[in-house]
């Protein structure tokens, strides 16, 4: 019989060990990734109308707000599709992700229904997005295929 605390570290080292787990994992690191790291890119390319929208949302420093969150954003995704810092990339992302769900995507103090709708969507999707980096983080511990491989954690 294996003690539980070392049933726990076999299960952590071999996390990628079946048939195209390792794969099927850089996949999903690029496309969550890569998909939030455009997301960034596009906070910088169109900073302007998102300093507007901050700042009908009543964020603090709206410009400011903008180009960290899109350099967070950027900086995160990149993380996780190298796989460098994850802990901190994904991290960081879950947070971000569940703040700006309720800050900036409050569907419902919105009256009209298609804003509320669009609203709604985007509060679903960073809510979504959070769970998924929440995932990234539980296994930012256990070294990562196809990776850097560089962190403090």
């Amino acid at each position: 019989m294996i003690p539980s605390d070392l049933a726990t570290v076999v299960l952590q080292t071999n996390v990628f060990d079946a048939a195209g787990a390792a794969e099927v994992f850089l996949l999903a690191r690029i496309l969550f990734g890569g998909v939030l790291a455009f997301m960034g890119l596009n906070h910088f390319m169109n900073v302007d109308e998102m300093t507007g929208y901050a700042e009908f949302k009543g964020l603090p420093a709206p410009r400011l707000s903008v180009v960290g969150s899109g350099g967070l954003l950027v900086f995160g995704g990149l993380g996780l599709v190298v796989g460098a810092f994850p802990v901190l990339a994904a991290g960081a992302l879950a947070v971000f992700l569940l703040v700006s769900a309720v800050t900036m995507h409050d569907f419902w103090t919105v009256d009209d229904p298609e804003e509320q709708q669009n609203e709604m969507t985007a509060f679903l999707k960073n809510t979504f997005g959070a769970g998924a980096a929440l995932g990234f983080l539980a296994l930012g511990g256990v070294a990562w295929p196809y990776a850097l491989g560089i962190g403090v954690f």
